[in-house]
């Protein structure tokens, strides 16, 4: 069985910074891409960034020059180093990864964390 667990959201101050971790465990053979998604109050989920296995990186519009994800491949992990936060990038995050399992090849989801950013 395969958990993505995710940790690092909070609350923070419009312009601060935040780094979310997401650590894959199980029977994992090898991981794919990874991403984070996030989901505002009353919005559909949205892709915020991705990285592959080789470390090349992608990141939607809104966030481009303000978050940075990463991954330790020896460690199952993935970050996203979130700077110069603005009130809209409130939501609940999500990591996702594509990997092999002992079962499967497929997706598979953390529980999410909030990150809330207010005054």
């Amino acid at each position: 069985q395969v958990q993505l667990v995710e940790s690092g959201g909070g609350l923070v101050q419009p312009g601060g910074s935040l780094r979310l971790s997401c650590a894959a465990s199980g029977s994992i053979m090898m991981i794919y891409n990874m991403a984070w998604y996030r989901q505002a109050l009353g919005k559909q989920r949205e892709l915020v960034a991705t990285i592959t296995s080789g470390g090349s990186t992608n990141y939607a519009d809104s966030v481009r020059g303000r978050f940075a994800i990463s991954r330790d491949n020896a460690k199952n992990t993935v970050y996203l180093q979130m700077n110069s936060l603005k009130s809209e990038d409130t939501a609940v995050y999500y990591c996702n990864a594509e990997l092999m399992s002992a079962l499967r090849r497929g997706y598979h989801w953390g529980q999410g964390t909030q990150v809330t950013v207010s005054s």
